[in-house]
């Protein structure tokens, strides 16, 4: 269990890429397989609701969209660079295996020498975990101020999937086709946020903390390719077992739930609002049905933005709180399940 007393959210920042890639034009380039299995154009959409997602231009790296997001989260909290004193990357997607690409970010936003600066990977859930790290250095005193960062590149992922399951040609099977299905999801984008200690904050919106849990049993269900960095020749691939993932994640969602509440001695009634990592219209239909809450009070985001890994619970936070802003002290649940399995629900109060 998480519980914080001095940490505020200075506020968010977020980038997109300009490239729109509807679902129907990843199924005109798979007419061969569809045609095979007897599939009409609509069905990507039509089981998962993703009209679109986008891509960054050819060439963009992780860490050019995390500085993108980290620049802006700095002009919303305006909070000088200088005054930084740790950055987390925490993004599935990185420019290269070594170094890490917290690096290039620190670096690009001209962080101050003092700055501590890392990675933190675990797959969707990075940037939350990224937040409950930061927040525990700031309720110890370790640092004032600090920024969370996470840039996602699905360009490489989609159109590597898109290649295999074309040259497997007839030798396709429908099992291999089922397990290549959930990487044509995925979609791109970046955010970030700043974190503060109380002292030092300009923002009302406090992280109150949250609860973690694990079910590692499952950690085979998603597996993806060896990290081979964002080079123009790397190949990037993902074999998923999506239904057993999904029976597990929200299994464990309605545990951590649970876990969450009692951290935070809130009863649902409490809890005003809710951002939850944006997969497809059923698994955030099965999440809401897990712990009992109204999916149709959900802010939606995958159906322009598909998937985007460690980058779709704080985007999809910052989309709704800039579209609909909530009342001060409004009590907020970020929700987040990532392959593994991992679940991590935080608490802030707006």
């Amino acid at each position: 269990m998480l519980r914080y007393n001095h940490v505020r959210l200075e506020g968010f920042g977020y980038a997109l890429p300009e490239e729109i890639v509807p679902s129907i034009d990843i199924e005109q380039q798979l007419a061969p397989v569809y045609d095979r299995f007897g599939m009409h154009e609509g069905r990507l959409e039509m089981m998962t609701g993703i009209r679109e997602r986008r891509f960054w231009e050819e060439g963009t790296l992780p860490s050019d969209g995390a500085t993108r997001a980290g620049r802006k989260a700095l002009e919303v909290a305006r909070v000088d660079p200088g005054k930084i004193e740790c950055l987390l990357n925490t993004s599935v997607s990185r420019d290269c295996l070594e170094p890490a690409t917290a690096s290039v970010v620190h670096n690009n936003l001209g962080l101050p020498l003092k700055s501590i600066m890392y990675d933190i990977s675990n797959a969707c859930l990075g940037f939350l975990n990224g937040i409950s790290s930061l927040s525990n250095m700031i309720e110890l005193g370790q640092v004032k101020r600090g920024l969370i960062v996470a840039g996602e590149s699905s360009r490489q992922l989609v159109q590597t999937t898109i290649k295999q399951l074309l040259a497997k040609g007839p030798k396709l099977t429908k099992k291999e086709f089922k397990a290549a299905f959930t990487s044509l999801t995925i979609g791109s984008g970046a955010v970030a946020c700043v974190l503060a200690h109380d002292s030092v904050a300009q923002a009302d919106h406090r992280v109150l903390g949250g609860a973690i849990l694990s079910a590692t049993e499952h950690n085979h269900l998603c597996r993806g390719s060896a990290d081979t960095g964002f080079s123009p020749d790397a190949e990037i691939s993902m074999q998923t077992d999506a239904e057993r993932l999904l029976n597990g994640g929200c299994e464990l969602a309605a545990k951590t739930w649970d876990a969450f509440k009692e951290s935070m001695n809130w009863r649902d009634g409490d809890i005003g609002r809710t951002y939850c990592h944006q997969v497809g219209s059923m698994h955030r239909d099965r999440l809401y049905e897990a712990i009992k809450r109204d999916a149709a009070s959900d802010f939606s985001t995958f159906d322009f933005l598909g998937n985007v890994g460690s980058v779709s619970a704080p985007i999809t936070m910052a989309m709704g709180v800039e579209n609909d802003p909530p009342e001060p002290g409004t009590n907020i649940a970020m929700l987040g399940i990532g392959s593994g399995l991992s679940c991590v629900m935080l608490g802030v109060r707006w």
